[in-house]
């Protein structure tokens, strides 16, 4: 008699729950797009502060998924690999998040919903904890009563709230009602969003899915397969918590790209090579009189720019360099052009005595066509007399 009541317990048991399949937590691999340089750049900002995903544990997806070639498992595997998906390209930002699943049973110790992971602060490894914490798949499906306890769930979320469900939307009660209570308490902080993950006899579902959606009045309903690849699902992320931004101009004043010492708005010269001596205009020069009159000879007061070329030289490898000789407007055309190739060849000369490969350097004069200040003072005219070094390797 006894064995005859547990084989009619266990019987009732199982039609109540329906079977209960389990679930594999072997992902697809899986590259995302990287929306964290948006994100940086101001190009796009945070909408959404915090996440709360309800998923479908039911017995209807235990259901093999045969929408896509890209999936072999069950509904429920499909369901779990898009959550994968989506955890992996949520860019770096701070998030609240949760998860619950309902359906009936084993799978949700034998209550119709089950609280996978609290609302917690958000972080990769922890949502994928509550992903692979979705085992298996069994009894009826209670979307209305999931999408009640989840009200309580995000009492303690901060900020707009994301409401993410995923299921095919066969539903024995219609859960709009309570959808539309949910928003009814929350407002504009809450925003709902569906994901259908069916079979063509499901499709009626997506018409659920849909008005559930709706019922937020601020988010979407969309589909496995709308979101499975990079692009998809990178979009789907980006809708959820992200809006367009006012891309970050940066402050010029407080960059210095090559350390040279001279910020990024006054440097005319950006591509300066580590270890030089450069001017106020942050290029790698000599500057002032630099040869006597009629000379190309470097005068020896300008030995320490001398061996500093040459120590930039040793410091970077491959560099390469021009050596680019100029004058103030005194004299004539022809006549300051031959003294500016002078002078630049009188310093390659003296680079090479100190060690460096000739191969590595060439001089050109630009006589006075190239002034960087006035020619009308004594002052401007001496900036004007100088020899540049111009890297070559780039």
């Amino acid at each position: 008699m006894k064995r005859n009541l547990l084989f009619t317990a266990t019987l009732a048991g199982a039609l109540l729950s329906g079977c209960a399949t389990q679930s594999s937590n072997n992902f697809q691999a899986f590259q995302p797009e990287d929306l964290n340089a948006l994100v940086k750049s101001g190009k796009l900002v945070q909408k959404t502060n915090s996440f709360f995903v309800i998923n479908d544990s039911s017995s209807s997806m235990s259901r093999t998924y045969v929408n896509s070639a890209d999936y072999s498992g069950t509904k429920l595997d499909v369901e779990k690999n898009l959550l994968n998906k989506f955890n992996k390209s949520i860019p770096v930002m701070p998030l609240t998040s949760g998860l619950r699943s309902f359906g009936f049973g084993p799978c949700l110790s034998w209550g119709s919903t089950y609280l996978n992971q609290a609302v917690q602060n958000y972080t990769q490894a922890g949502f994928e904890t509550a992903i692979t914490s979705l085992q298996c798949s069994s009894g009826g499906t209670p979307l209305a009563t999931a999408l009640s306890e989840s009200g309580k769930d995000i009492t303690s979320a901060p900020g707009n709230i994301a409401l993410i469900v995923l299921s095919d939307g066969i539903e024995e009660v219609s859960p709009l009602p309570t959808a539309e209570a949910l928003k009814s308490q929350y407002g504009d902080k809450l925003c709902i969003y569906t994901v259908w993950v069916g079979n063509d006899q499901d499709v009626a579902g997506q018409a659920v899915l849909q008005d559930l959606a709706n019922a937020s009045g601020c988010g979407f309903s969309t589909t496995a397969e709308a979101i499975t690849s990079a692009k998809g699902m990178s979009d789907f992320v980006k809708n959820v918590f992200l809006k367009a931004g006012t891309p970050k101009v940066a402050d010029c004043s407080t960059q210095d790209d090559d350390t040279d010492g001279v910020s990024n708005c006054a440097d005319k010269c950006p591509d300066t090579p580590k270890g030089a001596i450069v001017d106020k205009d942050g290029c790698w020069a000599f500057r002032g009189l630099l040869f006597d009159f009629d000379k190309s000879d470097v005068k020896a007061k300008y030995g320490p720019l001398i061996q500093n070329a040459v120590e930039v030289m040793k410091m970077n490898p491959g560099l390469t360099i021009e050596i680019q000789g100029h004058t103030d407007s005194y004299g004539k055309d022809a006549y300051n052009q031959k003294l500016s190739e002078r002078r630049a060849n009188a310093v390659k000369a003296e680079l090479i005595k100190q060690g460096v490969e000739g191969k590595r350097l060439t001089a050109v004069g630009f006589g006075e066509s190239k002034p960087v200040d006035t020619n009308e003072t004594d002052e401007g005219r001496a900036y004007n007399r100088r020899v540049e070094y111009k890297r070559t390797d780039r």
